[in-house]
């Protein structure tokens, strides 16, 4: 049997993200370069072992999480050994993530000298889009009159609508129109494919930081948990927010309140009670 074929085939059937198929396929392979076994001779023990491997090289909770649902998602829709694995999930350490106030957002925007970088920063910030989706946006995807667009395929395979800043709507649409982009081109193009890599999105965000002489760790999803912390202080719903923000459950939308400006989120500290 072709492990990796099978693999392929059920993941396609199934409507899975090329990412999630291209990371099942990476510890799948990972797993049977450990085992060193066909996969009629596979045993509990073999999976066991294999994350006890990754966990004595220190590799994340979140890792360890990602190979264990990637062996099991082979073992049980491809080998059908549903298996009852006394493996542990690995707890992630609950951190919350970075943000940018408001005014560090402006230094970011503004320090950009190339107008298609501004615009960039700008459009994954305004709707919380993640790097994958930004990339991947095209022409037809947009209504700029009408200030919503949408994401299509994003995480999970799900269509959903995003709003289009006012004040993004004529800068975007100057862009598409001097740029000559075909209605079905991706918006923003790479030189050597139709789009721009996620690692030239990194660098950009890195280097707009770096300029605007921001210290926090910033990357692409910095702008979208920005993006989340912002629309929470700006007194929206967090089932408004969910919706943007493409979540399946609000549990995961909940962190932005957590990340919210306490007095911006209407919550007094009982000191100010005190008569003192």
């Amino acid at each position: 049997m072709d492990i990796a074929e099978a693999i392929k085939k059920e993941a396609f059937r199934r409507r899975l993200s090329n990412k999630t198929i291209r990371t099942y396929l990476f510890w799948n392979k990972k797993f049977f370069d450990f085992c060193k076994k066909d996969h009629k001779e596979l045993t509990k023990k073999d999976v066991k072992d294999f994350i006890d491997h990754l966990s004595e090289r220190n590799l994340s909770a979140n890792t360890l999480n990602v190979a264990l649902n990637s062996v099991k998602f082979m073992l049980d829709w491809i080998l059908y050994k549903r298996w009852r694995l006394n493996i542990k999930y690995s707890k992630k350490p609950k951190k919350l993530p970075t943000t940018l106030s408001k005014d560090e957002i402006i230094k970011l925007l503004n320090s950009p000298k190339n107008k298609k970088h501004k615009l960039i920063l700008a459009l994954m910030y305004s709707a919380g889009l993640r790097v994958s989706e930004l990339v991947n946006l095209r022409v037809r995807d947009l209504e700029i009159d009408q200030s919503y667009g949408w994401v299509r395929k994003g995480k999970g395979n799900k269509d959903r609508i995003f709003i289009i800043a006012e004040k993004l709507k004529k800068d975007l649409a100057e862009f598409i129109a001097k740029n000559s982009i075909n209605y079905d081109a991706c918006i923003f193009k790479g030189q050597n494919s139709s789009h721009l890599s996620t690692q030239t999105i990194l660098k950009i965000v890195k280097n707009a930081a770096k300029d605007a002489k921001i210290q926090k760790n910033v990357h692409p999803h910095t702008l979208r948990h920005s993006f989340g912390t912002h629309i929470i202080e700006d007194g929206y719903s967090l089932q408004s927010l969910q919706g943007l923000l493409g979540h399946s459950s609000p549990d995961t939308s909940m962190v932005y309140v957590h990340t919210a400006c306490p007095n911006m989120i209407k919550i007094k500290s009982p000191y100010d009670t005190l008569k003192i």
